[in-house]
């Protein structure tokens, strides 16, 4: 149950009133609750008044419904995370997949796996490098993700970092600065990245094992310096990661994981995955996190919902995509608020 501060000439207002309620839908006891009232400066009379109405409402009865309904939904969750946890808790690695053996295997289960041998045909997995960014594209505008350092939530904020910059000086900094989380190039500035950097996606190949070619957007950029971290969070559609220069580090946790994650706003959660403080996040010892290594010229499947933290070991380079063969859709019935 949640702790209150004592307060002088306490009253019962609504914020009290939700208070209350969500206590009693996390089965407090109303003794518990009404002590706490008492403490924090609340009348006695006003605190047992409150809860004998709170106790009788049909509104809270109603909750109490819902949440009975979403108990069972939680029940089946359960269920597919407790046979999750009896596979090995590992990414496999599978050289040259087929495209039915993906598909059967991996996409339709919601399992991620890294796939080797299909992108070292790609003129990027020889062509990229610094020099070859800076001698193609350096004079272009390009947007970046600039000031991650001072804003914890920075990726929640991703939308107030976006800065301006010529290439060549971001490749500067890549080379020189050493390694940073304060700047990085993600898939959120392929809006004015894509046609800055045009001649970089000559280099590469579509994955047609897997990948349409019908899609107008089919690929997304992320370069940045050893030292990048993008924090757990989840995507709305299925992806693919393929490694084109250096190495990261991901940890990664089943979709049915989220009872254990702290999911409290849209896709992200606020456990650290440099630290996981489970002191902090008690319910985290029941999640499942299984570490990989992505290498260069390595693809890894990430599933929709699949809790990801990525950490950039070394200069890096990275294309996305989502453009699968297969139905990708996954955003109609997510819900329109994200506040959990």
């Amino acid at each position: 149950m949640a702790e209150v501060e004592r307060g002088a000439d306490v009253h019962v207002n609504d914020e009290w009133r939700r208070w209350i309620a969500e206590n009693l839908l996390l089965d407090a006891q109303p003794q518990g609750i009404y002590e706490q009232m008492l403490h924090a400066g609340i009348a006695g009379d006003e605190a047992a008044n409150e809860l004998r109405q709170a106790i009788a409402s049909p509104y809270l009865l109603g909750a109490r419904r819902l949440k009975n309904r979403l108990a069972k939904h939680d029940w089946v969750m359960d269920n597919q995370q407790r046979l999750n946890h009896l596979r090995k808790p590992e990414v496999p690695r599978c050289h040259k997949l087929s495209r039915n053996e993906f598909f059967e295997s991996y996409y339709t289960t919601g399992r991620p796996v890294i796939i080797t041998g299909m992108i070292d045909d790609w003129p990027a997995m020889s062509k990229w490098n610094l020099d070859y960014f800076r001698s193609r594209c350096g004079n272009r505008m390009v947007e970046v993700q600039f000031g991650r350092d001072t804003d914890a939530h920075y990726e929640i904020n991703k939308l107030a970092h976006r800065k301006t910059m010529s290439f060549g000086d971001y490749i500067d900094l890549v080379q020189n600065a050493g390694p940073s989380n304060d700047y990085y190039m993600t898939a959120y500035n392929e809006g004015c990245n894509r046609s800055a950097l045009a001649e970089l996606w000559h280099d590469v190949v579509q994955i047609p094992a897997y990948l349409s070619s019908e899609e107008s957007t089919q690929g997304f950029l992320w370069f940045g310096p050893a030292g990048t971290i993008t924090p757990f969070h989840h995507d709305l559609t299925n992806n693919f990661m393929a490694q084109v220069v250096g190495r990261k580090r991901l940890l990664l946790m089943s979709a049915c994981d989220i009872p254990n994650v702290y999911n409290h706003e849209h896709c992200f959660t606020h456990v650290d995955g440099r630290h996981v403080d489970v002191e902090r996040f008690p319910m985290m010892r029941d999640a499942r996190m299984v570490e990989c290594m992505l290498n260069p010229g390595e693809v890894l499947f990430l599933p929709v919902g699949c809790w990801h933290f990525v950490e950039g070991l070394e200069v890096s380079v990275t294309v996305s995509f989502t453009n699968f063969l297969w139905d990708n859709d996954y955003t109609a019935r997510y819900p329109k608020d994200t506040t959990f």
